[in-house]
Parts: structure tokens; sequence; C-alpha cells
């Protein structure tokens, strides 16, 4: 039986918030991340009791990833995946040092604590944001998925497309040479699926 984890991926062990959980979707969409995980009960989805993430963050432009709420062990649904968790332990790499795994699943800790040992014994790597004050779960998401894009342009992995290439929606972004208005179509054709294909390599 195929397994359905596909990197990279995000794991977060047992959040507390769901507008935290709904930050990192849509971080996961604007970085070509195509699935989010997490553990516990704290942030459920049971749609017969009406649950459901913060109204912003259902557009239907971040249907691109795909939720798998209340899994009790997530990295084991991965074939083949390197598990780096992002935790305050001695010996962690400093972020702006890691190089990424392109196969990355990276396990981020709940608000009030810590990744659980289960998991952190089951994680290659472990890094650390370098930041004089603890982050908010979704900015750390953010941060982390940011440094990766940021190394795999420098490295030549993905292209430096324009702004308009990235962009898949029209909101915040207008071209000053297009006098018809907030330019929707990029110059590449680039998509977010674009960069989940180039994730995926």
């Amino acid at each position: 039986m195929k397994k359905p984890g596909a990197t990279p991926a995000v794991v977060l062990c047992n959040p507390k918030y769901p507008h935290n959980v709904a930050g990192v979707l849509r971080t996961c969409s604007c970085f070509g991340v195509s699935q989010l995980w997490w553990t516990g009960s704290r942030v459920s989805l049971d749609v017969p009791k009406h649950e459901r993430l913060p109204r912003e963050e259902r557009m239907r432009g971040y249907a691109d990833v795909k939720l798998f709420p209340g899994e009790a062990k997530p990295l084991d649904a991965f074939a083949d995946c390197t598990p780096v968790a992002i935790e305050l332990v001695p010996g962690a790499q400093l972020l702006p040092h890691f190089e990424h795994p392109q196969n990355a699943v990276y396990v981020f800790g709940p608000e009030d604590g810590s990744v659980p040992a289960g998991i952190r014994r089951l994680c290659h790597s472990f890094i650390a944001i370098p930041t004089a004050h603890c982050l908010n779960l979704s900015q750390a998401v953010t941060l982390v998925l940011y440094d990766r894009l940021l190394k795999d342009m420098q490295a030549g992995r993905v292209e430096g497309w324009s702004m308009g290439d990235f962009l898949t929606e029209h909101r915040g972004y207008f071209d000053p040479s297009d006098d018809t208005g907030p330019r929707l179509e990029s110059a590449s054709g680039a998509t977010a699926a674009d960069l989940q294909r180039m994730n995926a390599r």
C-alpha cells in the first residue's frame, strides 16, 4: 500500500490554537508545500461538530495543501523523508547555517511545549531560529520555509522569477507598466503548483 506522505511537508505536534494552524496552512500554500499534518485533538476539523479553521484561511487558493488532522504517528506515513525538528535543544544548528534536505518533513512543537520525545527520536536534524524571544508558531514555520526557498534559489534549484511569476492572485501586486490594472498572469506561467513540483524533485 502506498504511503500518503509527500515531501516537503510540515508536521505540527498537538497545536493549541486554530488560528496558528490556519496561518501555517497559508504559509504552506505560499511556499509550495503540499501537505500539513498535525497530532492531537486540540485543533480539530470535525465536520459534524462544525469545527473548522478561521474563515480567511479556508480560501480556495489554499486548496493545494492537503490537511491531515489528528494523526498520531505522522512520520509513519512517509516512505522516504528526512524529519527535521525545529527545537531548542543542545547542539541544534542555527537556521541560517542549515542545508535543507529536499525530502524534509519539518516538525514543530506546540505553542506551550516541545516536540514529544517519541517524535524527537525519529528526527535526523535539529534546527533553531536565532531570535531574542520565542516566535509565534506560524511565524516560525514561515521563516523556515522562506529559508528553504531562499537557499534553493541561491543554489539554482528554483529560478529567480519576477514577483509577477510567483503570485497566483492579484492582491498586493501592481505592474506599473500595465495601465489596465493588476496583472494576473505571469510571463513564465509559473504557479504555486510549479513550486510544489520543484520542491518534490
